[in-house]
């Protein structure tokens, strides 16, 4: 385990700490009493009479004066100014606590309790007048140090990647986040508010299956080594809560995590959340009008308006919402009319408005990329697609007036799918017939194309009631309603691409001239490779070490900029055979 100099300072922080006395990780609890943000809605009054307070956070700001000092900490309110004076929190002779303990071996990150009272400074600030401060947890690690001068910040710490990476780190130190997954919690509340009012049952359906369905998507496999046998991750939750409602619930809905084994954008995560609603004897028509009624409820609970602001972009969520048919929709945007056209006729149609066409794609995946590609980017206001090609939803009910559709809507907002919607198919007898042409995309080489579940269609032989379902797409929903742009951005812990780890090897050094001696000291000043080192400059790389040196009385030689120069060429051309 390599430590940069930092890491290796911070471990013997704690070792000095222990020997004191101080244990950096107490078990017993601290009798916190208030949130910042609760001492700042009631700053003036607090302030008038002293008011004691008993707070905990992380130290985000230290200023170390003489006998007195000031240090900012944050809990998951907000945060607040601590005055701390030596003599009151060290009555004694003993002055260790504050001039070796607090001055010394506290650092940013670091997460102490403090008593005291609120007061505001003479410059105007409101403040805790420290009496007495605790420890609970020393921070090893240090946190991206984050300025803010004049309402402007500096070094914030941006990357995506690395935020993605570190999610605990971008929440410390990027607040706003957390508000992001606030808002999050605060939708999905009223979702279940929503649903439970008009008396739909909250349930749980398996998460690994025998057999994958109720959707077109490709499964994670994994393998059971008790039953031995293969199981997937379920890509819907669909399939389980029909049988449900066979089974006698007038109407149940999940909330829960679904899993498809595909591509990754800012608009797909492979695990994702989903809310799934069926209710028997209702259709399609009646499950549109509820999403209008339940999305502008949510937006109105939200922001106390049926508007939001996406992307610079003004929605408004009020009903009632446009309808197009899915056909209407691609003559009003591409001039063609499909209605009528075969298979050919599609692919025809899709090279002369520069689409391309998988040689496996049957008619249902040719209109639907169609569709995506010259439609759905240009609906922008909450727009109900309503009746699609039979061949696109096989578990959609036939349409009752129009020959060759299904009875099915999706909801497009800001040009991208945000619900889906059926009548849903009953008839066991139909069912089975579209898993077979399901089957036959298959052997084709449409490796999303589903597979017939035995179990399922034995529920629906015994009487399967008509039924309305719907699925939402939670992490879309949130995106719009918190005007985030990625989906990594509403995930606490998006998946991400295997990081590279440079691994740290002194024989990668030595054959560039390096002495052993130094090497050993690289991670302290974040050489942890051969890549850390070509993307070095010489004059930082050179200060760096003759600091290190200093800092840590090392008896080594440091040699002049121009050989650690030559290090740095060195190490690019390796990098670059």
């Amino acid at each position: 385990m390599h430590l940069s100099e930092q890491e290796v300072i911070r471990r013997e922080a704690l070792n000095q700490l222990r020997s004191l006395g101080i244990e950096p990780y107490p078990a017993e609890l601290f009798p916190v009493n208030i949130t910042i943000e609760e001492i700042r809605k009631n700053a003036e009054s607090f302030a008038q009479e002293k008011k004691q307070v008993c707070v905990a956070g992380r130290i985000m700001l230290r200023r170390i004066m003489g006998a007195a000092s000031f240090v900012d900490i944050q809990d998951e309110t907000g945060k607040i100014q601590l005055y701390i004076k030596r003599d009151d929190i060290c009555p004694g002779d003993d002055k260790t606590l504050y001039n070796t303990v607090f001055k010394k071996l506290l650092d940013i990150g670091d997460i102490i309790g403090v008593e005291g009272f609120v007061f505001f400074t003479n410059m105007g600030e409101l403040s805790i007048h420290v009496q007495s401060f605790k420890l609970l947890s020393k921070s090893l690690r240090p946190l991206p140090i984050v300025k803010e001068k004049d309402e402007k910040t500096f070094d914030a710490f941006t990357d995506p990647e690395q935020r993605y990476r570190n999610r605990t780190v971008d929440l410390i130190v990027n607040p706003w986040v957390k508000q992001v997954f606030v808002q999050r919690s605060r939708i999905i509340k009223l979702i279940r508010t929503f649903l439970d009012e008009r008396g739909y049952l909250e349930v749980e359906t398996p998460i690994l299956q025998p057999i994958y369905g109720g959707a077109t998507a490709r499964p994670f496999v994994t393998y059971h080594n008790a039953l031995h046998t293969k199981l997937y991750l379920r890509i819907a939750n669909e399939l389980y809560l029909k049988r449900l409602v066979t089974g006698g619930f007038h109407g149940v809905y999940e909330i829960g995590k679904d899993f498809r084994n595909e591509g990754m954008d800012r608009f797909h995560n492979p695990e994702f959340t989903q809310l799934e609603l069926y209710v028997a004897y209702k259709d399609y028509i009646w499950m549109a009008e509820l999403v209008e009624e339940m999305i502008e409820y949510i937006v109105q609970s939200l922001f106390g308006t049926t508007k939001i602001v996406y992307d610079e972009k003004e929605i408004d969520f009020k009903r009632p919402w446009k309808r197009l048919t899915m056909y209407d929709a691609i003559q009003e945007y591409t001039g063609y009319d499909i209605s009528n056209a075969d298979e050919q006729e599609l692919k025809r149609i899709a090279q002369n408005i520069g689409i391309e066409i998988d040689p496996y794609m049957g008619k249902g995946k040719i209109i639907d990329k169609i569709f995506g590609e010259t439609v759905e980017p240009k609906l922008i206001s909450p727009t109900f697609i309503m009746d699609y090609p039979i061949e696109m939803s096989p578990l959609a009910k036939k349409h009752r007036s129009k020959p060759g559709l299904v009875e099915r809507f999706e909801v497009i907002v800001n040009g991208k799918e945000l619900c889906n919607a059926y009548s849903e198919l009953n008839d066991p007898i139909d069912q089975r017939e579209r898993f077979i042409e399901e089957l036959k995309l298959r052997e084709k080489g449409d490796e999303e194309a589903m597979v017939i579940d035995e179990d399922f269609l034995k529920s629906m032989e015994y009487g399967m009631p008509p039924m309305a379902g719907l699925g939402i797409g939670i992490d879309r929903l949130t995106m719009l309603l918190t005007n985030t742009t990625s989906i990594q951005e509403v995930i606490f812990f998006p998946q991400m691409k295997p990081e590279k780890r440079q691994i740290f090897s002194d024989e990668d050094f030595v054959q560039l001239g390096i002495d052993k001696d130094l090497i050993q000291f690289f991670p302290h000043i974040g050489i942890n490779g051969l890549e850390d080192l070509a993307q070095s400059r010489s004059s930082k790389l050179f200060a760096d070490l003759n600091v290190l040196k200093k800092k840590m009385k090392l008896n080594i030689t440091i040699p002049d900029e121009n050989i650690v120069e030559e290090w740095i060429l060195k190490a690019q051309t390796k990098l670059n055979e």
